[in-house]
């Protein structure tokens, strides 16, 4: 789906939910840890603003370092890495995160939101014929037919996961099925008995169901029709729920302590992103999210960011990266179903 009208950075979303306590003893100090991969970016606009590069603590109303943002991380059994689909920064900080974290001892599954079910035969084929080889991973699971950004922005973060062990699940459901949700419905697209597990119903209280249907609308740049606000909500509802599943699948793989997920900024919120579905599936489970921003015209203070989230950023951290395309998404917008990415219905910040 294409990205929010004006103010690209509103449209990924990353939540880390932990509690903002840090860690002690086990902290290892600023020295033992690598810096994360930017000076120089590789994001061209706005780089005189004063956030790029830095990571905002919503709860705390200050900023910390990224040795504060990978321990709070680090504590949580499910860590959501949020993006912008299209900003090479975003994934390289994801790729040293997951470094990071396996550095601390976190052993967790790698959820991904841009593989779909139907591609993970070939991503385990490839990688049990080719053990390690992260690179090759885009040709064997058709990633140039996808619609997502080129692999060569990807790979970094499939080559930290397989050098830190982490087994890979897809975490999306195919085109076809999204399709299906949002002509026929969940139940008809899924069947009765997979939404009862995904715990679709009764569904987002009714004023996170309202806020949810007109993001979905401005993230189309208020040109869907009327009549598709609605099954569009419903479909990222359903990609919410599917993702929190994946991410309890991979859990559940043996060695494992946990599940990361990389995914759009608005699937990692924590109002009611794959959160919300994490708490209704695992709700003893501990969630930790960031977001991961780019910075606007403009907009020099993270309230500035809040404004899209009714003035509270939906997250435990908020990383500012550069932004990397500035042309307005609106101004080729189709105006249809078809204008926005099939596989990305979750663009909405």
């Amino acid at each position: 789906m294409a990205r929010p009208a004006p103010g690209r950075w509103a449209s990924g979303r990353l939540v880390v939910v932990v509690g903002l306590v840090l860690l002690g003893a086990c902290t290892p100090s600023r020295s033992e840890m690598n810096p994360p991969p930017a000076p120089p970016w590789l994001s061209k606009h706005h780089l005189d603003n004063p956030l790029v590069g830095r990571l905002w603590a919503p709860a705390e109303a200050r900023f910390v370092t990224p040795d504060e943002a990978i321990a709070r991380l680090a504590a949580a059994d499910f860590i959501l890495l949020g993006e912008q689909h299209d900003n090479p920064d975003q994934h390289r900080l994801q790729a040293w995160a997951i470094e990071r974290l396996a550095a601390r001892g976190r052993r967790p599954a790698l959820a991904v939101e841009m593989l779909t079910a139907a591609q993970q035969a070939a991503l385990d084929g490839h990688l049990a014929a080719h053990p390690g080889d992260a690179f090759g991973i885009g040709a064997a699971v058709g990633w140039a037919e996808s619609g997502w950004p080129d692999w060569p922005n990807y790979a970094p973060i499939f080559a930290a996961a397989l050098a830190a062990g982490m087994p890979i699940r897809a975490a999306n459901l195919p085109r076809e099925t999204l399709r299906r949700v949002v002509v026929d419905g969940p139940d008809a697209a899924l069947g009765a008995e997979r939404v009862a597990a995904l715990r679709l119903k009764p569904g987002l209280p009714p004023e996170l169901a309202r806020r949810l249907e007109e993001e979905i609308a401005a993230s189309h740049c208020d040109q869907l029709p009327e009549n598709m606000v609605r099954p569009m909500a419903a479909a990222q509802r359903v990609r919410d729920a599917v993702m929190a599943e994946a991410m309890l699948q991979g859990a559940a793989l043996p060695g494992r302590d946990g599940a990361v997920l990389i995914a759009g900024n608005g699937h990692a919120r924590l109002d009611r992103g794959v959160p919300y579905d994490l708490s209704q599936i695992a709700p003893k489970r501990s969630v930790a999210s960031l977001g991961v921003f780019e910075v606007a015209t403009g907009a020099e203070a993270p309230a500035d960011y809040a404004e899209r989230f009714d003035g509270a950023l939906p997250f435990d951290i908020v990383w500012f990266t550069p932004l990397a395309d500035p042309t307005d998404p609106c101004e080729s917008f189709a105006g249809s179903t078809q204008g926005a990415r099939d596989d990305d219905t979750s663009s909405a910040p």
